[in-house]
């Protein structure tokens, strides 16, 4: 949809208590307006203003990196974020994992029937919002409308792009036996906030999504212990456990963890006992898993702890030589467990 072409019909729309209907996805004039009423409006930028299909932007020196994600969270809004900063969030993070500069987003927008323009609107201003503080914006969109009970409210799709410096090679099978591992902070906090929201459970201290950009402590990570890097993840969905497992099988090793060292806040950890959940599973939105040769550790860590994404770093473990690729935990008893694949899904639909 060329946006220059809706930009006649802005602010047309009753956007307080109107709602989608299929016409806004027909092509014709209301889908002009709800493209320049709510899209435009929120997302824009000089790349949506020349109304093109496409964007076209200039691409500095180094190694592209792409990325591609889909967003059906339930429910669309929970305590710190929603889906469209999510969005944004979770697609710049994947970029970053890297060591990647994010340049540019695009989304897609898949909106049921009946869908209600406020919220429509929030959401799409909540991705702009989010998309303009981390100064990587959606440069270019689509939007379908389905029948109603075909999507469950909205679902986004997004891809970005970003750079690679030269030098910096990271990837999940160059992890060595002896490597350390390190996470950024708390665990849990995304996949509890969203859960507690669903459930409508209240806790004495209310339980907040960690869903942030880590492409600024990403950068300083790079520039503090780039070359000692081996890998990075961010523990979304299967968590901790599942990330490490992931991390094992590519590189052919084991892990070892020390359960009294992976931070956890207390109020997640009561969440997670109330729930029978176990944390090390539980997703996370604005966290990172970096794994290193030992002698960057310490930089890495005073790195991470000088940021305001990473005061809570910690170094949980090391990389192990094992034919088997097993996760190990030290528990807090001083025994030990497998922490093995997640069987089933935990939390559906937490991103």
């Amino acid at each position: 949809m060329n946006l220059m072409n809706a930009k006649p019909f802005r602010r047309n729309l009753d956007l307080a208590n109107g709602r989608v209907d299929l016409s806004h996805g027909s092509g014709g004039r209301a889908m002009a307006q709800l493209i320049a009423d709510i899209f435009l409006e929120a997302l824009d930028n000089d790349w949506l203003r020349q109304g093109n299909d496409q964007a076209a932007f200039e691409v500095p020196a180094g190694r592209l990196v792409m990325s591609t994600d889909g967003y059906v969270v339930s429910p669309l809004f929970f305590p710190g974020g929603d889906i469209g900063s999510l969005a944004v969030h979770g697609t710049i993070n994947d970029i970053v994992m890297a060591g990647a500069r994010p340049l540019h987003l695009s989304a897609s927008f898949i909106i049921e029937e009946g869908f209600a323009l406020a919220d429509l609107l929030k959401i799409a201003q909540s991705m702009g919002d989010a998309s303009r503080a981390a100064q990587v914006p959606v440069i270019t969109g689509d939007t379908k409308v389905v029948e109603r009970g075909k999507a469950d409210g909205v679902f986004i799709t997004t891809a970005g792009v970003g750079i690679v410096p030269a030098g910096l090679s990271l990837s999940g099978d160059q992890v060595r036996p002896g490597d350390v591992v390190m996470l950024s902070g708390t665990l849990g906090d995304h996949g509890i906030a969203v859960m507690s929201k669903r459930q409508n459970l209240e806790f004495e201290t209310q339980i907040v999504s960690d869903s942030a950009p880590l492409h600024g402590l990403v950068a300083d990570l790079v520039a503090a212990a780039g070359p000692s890097l081996r890998t990075m993840r961010d523990p979304t969905r299967g968590g901790l456990a599942a990330t490490l497992n992931e991390l094992a099988h590519q590189s052919g090793v084991g892990f070892r963890v020390e359960e009294d060292t992976i931070p956890v806040k207390p109020e997640v950890a009561a969440a997670c006992e109330l729930l029978g959940l176990d944390p090390l599973y539980v997703a996370n939105e604005g966290k990172l898993i970096a794994i290193l040769a030992p002698e960057g550790a310490a930089a890495a860590l005073a790195t991470m702890k000088a940021h305001p994404l990473g005061r809570d770093a910690a170094i949980i473990g090391a990389a192990i030589a094992d034919d088997n690729r097993f996760v190990q935990m030290i528990t807090a008893f001083g025994g030990g467990r497998i922490v093995d694949w997640l069987s089933g899904e935990q939390l559906p639909r937490i991103c």
